[in-house]
């Protein structure tokens, strides 16, 4: 059944197939599918990042995933019944040409399977978009549907696994099917990226795994993940700054192990490192 975008009205089914006029949507009809981790390995050899994001946004690389994000978005959280459900990877988002990239973890099951963009539509993403736009990094301070008019200030946010997983734990096997994905876009946005902001131990893993497959030199003992901490780079495309960020989860802003000065304190540092 067909049920209407919160936003344009437009009747979409869920998951949303590409081509159908849903807003912020790379993909077109044509778009290729990859469907093994051979496939995402062959498709990911293009040097256009629009390209790149429709074609990560039709990956069904990995079966338990793919099972996952539909049948959330076909069930549905009973709050979101009457919305569509977007039910496909979720592609990088912002600016092509960012001097701040922040990383993270995986789309939440109602949150960016939802919606269709990156760390929008959950209490996590609420947090995150209030503090951009506190800083200045973003030009409003709510995301809740693509479409919205929200556009990032010389920013670009990327997940290291693009679909939600179940429990929000990918398996390494999934971790590793998407890391081309995140590999390639890394590639394409490090010549202008000046600081990266890591939410969380994994995602703060998974770049230096997908620096050093680049080329970057990583210190060894590797440097240790933590809140607040700074970590110089040396990349092929020239120097970035590492930074660590708390994840901005429920478990954490809940209990104060994350608060708001504490993560604005972080997205200043880097747009300060990113002289914005």
């Amino acid at each position: 059944m067909k049920l209407p975008h919160p936003l344009t009205g437009e009747l979409f089914d869920s998951p949303v197939p590409p081509g159908t006029g849903w807003p912020e949507d790379p993909a077109v009809r044509r778009t290729p599918v990859a469907r093994d981790a051979d496939e995402v390995i062959a498709l990911t050899e293009t040097r256009d990042l629009g390209e790149l994001e429709a074609r990560v946004s039709m990956c069904r690389a990995c079966p338990r995933l793919v099972e996952w994000r539909e049948e959330v978005a076909i069930g549905k959280r009973k709050s979101f019944a009457g919305q569509p459900y977007w039910g496909r990877p979720i592609p990088g988002w912002g600016v092509a040409e960012p001097r701040i990239l922040i990383v993270g973890l995986a789309p939440a099951a109602n949150g960016g399977n939802r919606t269709g963009r990156v760390f929008t539509g959950d209490r996590s993403g609420d947090w995150l978009f209030a503090a951009l736009h506190r800083v200045g990094l973003a030009n409003q301070a709510t995301s809740e549907h693509a479409g919205d008019g929200l556009h990032l200030i010389g920013t670009r946010m990327i997940a290291a696994v693009r679909c939600a997983p179940p429990a929000n734990k990918p398996t390494p096997e999934e971790r590793d099917n998407c890391a081309p994905w995140y590999r390639r876009e890394l590639e394409l946005v490090l010549p202008s990226t000046q600081a990266i902001v890591c939410l969380g131990k994994f995602g703060y893993d998974a770049l230096l795994n997908g620096l050093a497959a680049l080329g970057a030199t990583i210190p060894k003992p590797r440097p240790k993940f933590g809140h607040g901490v700074e970590h110089q780079l040396r990349t092929p495309q020239g120097e970035v700054t590492v930074l660590g960020c708390f994840h901005p989860s429920q478990q954490n802003t809940f209990t104060g192990r994350l608060t708001e000065a504490m993560l604005d304190a972080v997205l200043n540092r880097a747009r300060t490192i990113a002289d914005i």
